[in-house]
């Protein structure tokens, strides 16, 4: 009996995932992965970790080993790009990175994860030396290796997200002195809303990153071929290395006049993750994913996204008609900014902004436990932003902050917002109380009340 093809282009979140779930669910597969880069499923989110020598090693950074899946019945392909999909005879085109060979491998399912790649701003100085992006196994090592030379001193980061962030700080504690830029008003501006990115402002300036926001970079100036400087029409800022985080792109210029994707290049899939071509699903980081909170597709590029989509694919692969749609993602993330941590789900202003959906936000600042604990016993500070719809009080987003790890919260939120609750709701859900870890009114319920325009308890 022959066995039936499936073929998964990428090898991160999306190729492993689908690899456990193929070989779990199914018997008689012939599966094959291709990745184009030379290091399999190395995990860019871990980066951070290992610039801040918190890792084992840097080759320990990924989701697998090739000879862990190949164990369960996978073939894994590296430094083997699939270039074309040939939709009238069921084959994809993959050239053999290493010989330079092309040849055509016959599929009956084909998973698309082909991901993203970072941008590179289009200003003059873009091609010196030491212009750097922060994304893969190579750009790790190179960072690294420049966080370890003395003669690097200053380090300029371009982009104030996520990444950005983070490099700044891997950067900061390796003695270097960090100016972190961002054309936006504030840094982390599209991930939290106002209250919470000023406190965060504040905390990075302690720490000694010099942040300049509202600024539009003009060039990258540089001597004998080597960057020098990041002009802005701000000021120019010396610089030894800079880094840019400034977004990513789709991965989808070889799916053109193929596959249907969106004007900026986003792979547009039906209520079952289906493409436009027969038996071509797609998934993850380059796929415009259902958000619950926003009842529309969006571009949400996280690990839990693609694993919840890969999941419902491989459980629905075979069915002539799948049984029920996907069901969404909520999008949901966290972040350390050197002493204080947060957590944030769905939409917030920024992001809401953007899909045209309107909200209303609360911000709420209280102690961890009852006031009787003095700060010194560990009773912090904590702060909830809730983001809801003014007409149904429906959660939409909603984000946690505080130097003590309260990140957790940020999957209640989830929870909530997936399950479509009201602040009346949260308001008044039943959790633990217990002096030692929280307040009489769990911190999220007294958000919800807060948010309600109740008395403060």
């Amino acid at each position: 009996m022959s066995k039936t093809k499936v073929i998964i282009v990428g090898a991160s979140h999306g190729g492993h995932q689908s690899i456990l779930e193929l070989t779990h669910k199914y018997e008689n597969l012939d599966i094959k992965l291709f990745e184009s880069g030379d290091f399999v499923s190395f995990m860019s989110c871990g980066m951070e970790l290992y610039l801040e020598n918190s890792v084992t090693n840097v080759d320990d950074v990924r989701n697998f080993r090739p000879e862990e899946m190949e164990k369960l019945g996978a073939e894994i392909y590296n430094n083997h790009q699939v270039t074309a999909i040939n939709t009238n005879d069921k084959t994809v085109s993959v050239d053999n990175l290493v010989t330079g060979d092309t040849e055509k491998y016959a599929y009956d399912k084909l998973i698309l994860s082909s991901g993203v790649t970072p941008k590179s701003l289009p200003v003059p100085g873009r091609e010196l030396k030491n212009v750097y992006l922060m994304r893969g196994k190579d750009w790790a090592s190179k960072i690294k290796s420049k966080l370890e030379d003395t003669a690097v001193r200053n380090i300029t980061i371009v982009g104030a997200g996520y990444i950005g962030v983070e490099a700044a700080e891997a950067s900061v504690l390796a003695g270097k002195n960090v100016t972190l830029v961002d054309v936006i008003d504030r840094p982390l501006g599209n991930y939290l809303d106002a209250h919470l990115t000023t406190i965060l402002e504040k905390e990075l300036s302690n720490k000694g990153v010099h942040v300049i926001t509202d600024a539009k970079i003009e060039s990258y100036e540089g001597y004998g071929g080597t960057v020098t400087a990041v002009k802005t029409n701000q000021g120019e800022y010396p610089s030894d290395l800079i880094i840019q985080a400034v977004g990513v792109q789709p991965n989808t210029k070889w799916l053109e006049d193929v596959v249907r994707l969106d004007k900026h290049g986003w792979i547009e899939t039906d209520e079952y993750l289906r493409t436009n071509i027969k038996d071509v699903y797609a998934v993850g980081d380059a796929v415009l994913s259902y958000s619950i909170p926003a009842q529309k597709k969006l571009p949400i590029a996280l690990a839990s996204v693609v694993r919840r989509e890969v999941r419902y694919v491989v459980a629905h692969l075979f069915e002539k008609e799948p049984s029920a749609p996907f069901s969404g993602v909520v999008g949901s993330s966290a972040l350390s900014v050197f002493d204080y941590h947060f957590a944030t789900s769905g939409l917030n202003t920024a992001t809401a902004s953007k899909a045209n959906i309107e909200i209303k936000s609360s911000f709420y600042k209280d102690t961890l436990r009852p006031s009787y604990v003095p700060n010194e016993q560990g009773n912090t500070d904590v702060y909830v932003g809730l983001d809801y719809d003014p007409q149904t009080h429906r959660i939409l987003g909603g984000a946690v902050l505080s130097t003590y790890d309260i990140t957790a919260q940020g999957n209640v939120l989830s929870l909530a917002i997936e399950q479509r609750l009201r602040l009346e709701d949260l308001a008044e859900a039943d959790f633990f109380f217990q002096p030692g870890f929280d307040r009489q009114w769990s911190l999220l319920n007294l958000a919800a009340q807060h948010a309600l325009g109740e008395p403060r308890f």
